[in-house]
């Protein structure tokens, strides 16, 4: 496993982290996960992130990841890891469960560090920018979480670039520098690439990108349609059936082709593509399995390009 320092910071994070948005909730099975966490510090893998409304049910992630904690990470083991978490979608009914507002945040934070059994994360988020609550409130909260020890850095989700700005300009007049932004990026999501990594290049910020695979998409699940035991035939997921125009289904057969040419599975290559811009700190990925999980790691086996590839591979995604 290779490590990248996060922006400007001390911090090293590893090329792909594990998230537990998925599969580590109330509903899934508990050994599971503790054996892919377990199988995935093992491997290099260090940095480990939840939010607290992950399940489902909602905090039930870090209920259970809490217990692998203590059943695997005890003593000094704890050093070893980054644990990340974040607040700024629904959690708990009522006006003070959801957003931006500093009550929300650190009353947010307060909970998620009982359910895992913890003093501090190493980095709590805002979630999700809040048009509503003054910026200085929220990256106050921020600042508040990181002087308490209750949290050791200080990071943003789904912040635009100009809210971006605006934030790292506010925790940097604070003394909290922003460390991280984590963001929604990958070959079918290329919005970071018009104007936020370069803010974040800029301003000396790390970028950890999450749903590296488009839920799936860049996967060879849909090479030949939409199985019926996939996301995009759930009508409750979060990839929609619609997204699977014939399209977008030929731009991953011939993404495929590609991958075939390097060695590598589509999802593979999707993940070292992210990876070739250095302002990406860490990819962020999901495993249901420890099989998943390193059929996913195995994509750091080859994460150089050539220009051709590039050219090609932008060709197909334009």
């Amino acid at each position: 496993m290779k490590y990248n320092r996060c922006g400007k910071s001390g911090l090293l994070l590893p090329e792909i982290s594990l998230g537990l948005w998925h599969n580590f909730g109330s509903v899934d099975v508990f050994e599971n996960g503790e054996r892919i966490v377990n199988e995935a510090f093992d491997k290099g893998i260090t940095h480990f992130d939840l939010a607290n409304n992950y399940g489902p049910v909602p905090g039930s992630a870090e209920t259970n990841f809490g217990k692998i904690l203590k059943n695997n990470f005890q003593g000094d083991r704890r050093d070893q890891i980054v644990i990340s978490t974040k607040a700024g979608y629904t959690m708990w009914d009522g006006p003070y469960g959801d957003w931006g507002s500093r009550k929300y945040l650190l009353s947010s934070l307060d909970q998620s560090l009982k359910r895992m059994q913890l003093d501090y994360v190493d980095v709590f988020y805002s979630h999700r920018f809040d048009p509503e609550t003054p910026l200085e409130e929220t990256m106050g909260a921020l600042d508040s979480a990181v002087r308490s020890g209750k949290a050791l850095y200080a990071g943003i989700s789904n912040y635009d670039p100009e809210q971006t700005q605006k934030a790292v300009a506010i925790l940097k007049e604070l003394g909290t520098p922003c460390l991280i932004h984590q963001v929604k990026y990958s070959m079918f999501v290329r919005e970071p690439e018009e104007g936020l990594l370069d803010v974040l290049g800029e301003n000396g910020v790390g970028c950890i990108a999450f749903s590296p695979l488009a839920q799936g998409l860049l996967t060879n699940k849909y090479l030949k349609g939409i199985p019926e035991d996939s996301r995009a035939h759930n009508p409750n997921g979060h990839l929609q059936e619609n997204e699977l125009t014939p399209e977008r289904i030929q731009k991953i057969v011939q993404l495929n082709e590609i991958a075939k040419s390097r060695n590598q599975s589509l999802a593979q290559m999707a993940l070292a593509w992210l990876l070739k811009d250095k302002r990406v700190t860490s990819v962020l990925i999901g495993a249901s399995s420890v099989g998943q999980l390193n059929d996913n790691i195995d994509s750091l086996k080859n994460t150089a390009f050539s220009t051709e590839e590039l050219q090609l591979i932008a060709s197909i995604l334009k």
